[in-house]
């Protein structure tokens, strides 16, 4: 007899449907799985076996062959486990024909004993689904239930065992969907918040210019001088999420596996520190089966690269891409993953490698040592970072001082309205921010005044600027603009967005 049950299967973090075709048919025994089925996947055999078992069924001593539809795309994960092991009791005729059936899509793996437990990727799972048929309804372990109930247009069930689901399916038992998760509002409070940070205006005024238009910052000083302070309250003065932003950071966390029942979403705005010794795959994403790596994790957040040097070659270049695009692109022989890179860059690094250069304290780094240190850094990689900004070494009297200045909230209100202003003006455009306008869109918005036009000729050529570099200087004059609620460029907002670059040749090269 032939049997069919609906799931999907994830590609990097797009969802697609998937048919879990049983025949059981005479011949000697045997248990086949095909339809470009993983290792992992071919490992379900045993433990649907073993659950049906334990779970007061008999396990079929014939021939049986499970399809999982369409053949042409990699399956991978163990969220097949439930369906492949309803469509076998279906196909061995020892459940009664279920209603309704094709309105159902399950996922979950199976335990020895019949149990379900949690499986990664079920929030895209349950966004394609209300894509597809807002009437689909949505079978998982009872530990994704909350990660399903966040797409609101869909029913999704939570259930702890396969007995459970076929009760439901067989109208033995009723019970509502998992009730919608509503997002909750940033802990502001756990946020750490810029008036414990002592001096540094001008590192301050820059990160505000950051959050504001999603730019990317290098904050250059030696050490003790705040440059991780400042960086780890960063997040406390970007605008709250929005839905759709913590449903689409949500759906990346979700595919890592790094949701679970009692943090079902992502509400505040990411903060990741990868390591210097992080391996590439771990930062831009990869692996035998492709996962996010860090700075797909950090969407819609902050990636805080501390001492930016020291990490390897292969992650600094390997930057490059995604900090152009905004999007990873992972290639396997059998398919192509990618992964969403919206992010705003902060890194930090020391004026040389004892970090002593042009403090109180003396340097004993050779000039080829110092020029070393620096060249890590290439060019094209420098080009992608629109602030460059030094973080002196506060005297006595900066950290004696008992004036705090603004605090978080405080600049968090100015940052959220100049964000309001670019979201009026992509209105009709695939942009959010300022630092995302592609040349066009610098050309429309950033226009410049004669005398502005004869400041940034001059400095183009002064500094040696690339053409990348000039439409970068125009976007961070845009955002200042927008900072102090200005429809124009003034020659004070263009001057301002200079000075962050002025450290490309007197101080990298």
């Amino acid at each position: 007899m032939l049997a069919s049950v609906n799931t999907l299967v994830l590609t990097g973090i797009e969802a697609s449907t998937v048919q879990v075709e049983v025949d059981i048919h005479s011949g000697l025994p045997g248990f086949e799985i095909v339809g470009l089925a993983s290792a992992a996947v071919k490992e379900a055999r045993e433990r649907v076996r073993s659950a049906i078992r334990n779970s007061g069924y008999r396990f079929p001593n014939t021939k049986i062959t499970v399809n999982l539809a369409p053949a042409d795309v990699k399956k991978e994960g163990s969220h097949f486990d439930l369906p492949i092991a309803l469509g076998i009791l279906l196909a061995s005729e020892q459940l009664d024909e279920l209603k309704d059936l094709n309105s159902y899509y399950l996922a979950g793996e199976l335990s020895l004993d019949g149990s379900l437990r949690p499986v990664p990727g079920v929030l895209p799972m349950a966004l394609h689904l209300a894509a597809i048929d807002e009437s689909s309804r949505f079978i998982v372990p009872v530990s994704n239930g909350s990660e399903a109930s966040l797409v609101e247009e869909i029913a999704s069930y939570g259930l702890t065992h396969l007995n459970h689901v076929i009760e439901l399916l067989s109208g033995a038992i009723v019970m509502e969907p998992v009730k919608p998760q509503r997002p909750v509002q940033t802990a502001w409070e756990m946020i750490p918040d810029f008036t414990e940070v002592r001096g540094q205006e001008s590192a301050k005024r820059a990160l505000q210019i950051a959050a504001a238009g999603m730019h990317n910052i290098l904050l250059i000083g030696p050490p003790g001088s705040g440059k991780t302070m400042l960086a780890r309250r960063l997040p406390g003065i970007f605008p709250e999420m929005t839905r759709e932003e913590i449903l689409e950071t949500s759906r990346i966390y979700s595919v890592a596996g790094l949701l679970s029942g009692s943090q079902p979403l992502i509400n505040m705005r990411p903060f990741r520190s990868p390591h210097k010794n992080a391996s590439s795959a771990s930062i831009i994403g990869g692996g035998r089966i492709p996962r996010p790596g860090e700075i797909s994790l950090a969407q819609n957040g902050i990636l805080f690269l501390d001492e930016l040097p020291e990490f390897s070659r292969d992650v600094l270049e390997a930057l490059r891409q995604p900090l152009e695009d905004r999007v990873v692109t992972v290639a396997r022989a059998q398919a192509t993953y990618s992964f969403p890179a919206s992010f705003t860059l902060v890194a930090s690094m020391n004026p040389c490698p004892s970090g002593f250069l042009g403090s109180d304290q003396e340097c004993k780094c050779t000039p080829l040592q110092v020029q070393a240190y620096r060249r890590r850094l290439s060019g094209p990689l420098l080009d992608r970072i629109d602030l460059h900004v030094e973080v002196p070494r506060l005297q006595y009297e900066q950290i004696k001082e008992r004036k705090s200045g603004e605090n978080s909230e405080q600049i968090r209100i100015r940052v959220a309205r100049a964000r309001e202003i670019q979201a009026k003006r992509f209105a009709k455009l695939p942009y959010q921010v300022n630092a995302q306008m592609g040349s066009a869109q610098v050309r429309q918005f950033c226009r410049l005044d004669q005398e502005s036009e004869q400041l940034l000729k001059n400095a183009f050529t002064r500094l040696h600027l690339s053409a990348r570099a000039y439409d970068r200087v125009l976007k961070v004059a845009r955002t200042i603009a927008d900072l102090e609620e200005s429809k124009t460029i003034k020659i004070n907002h263009l001057a301002e967005a200079l000075q962050y670059r002025s450290l490309d040749r007197s101080y990298l090269i």
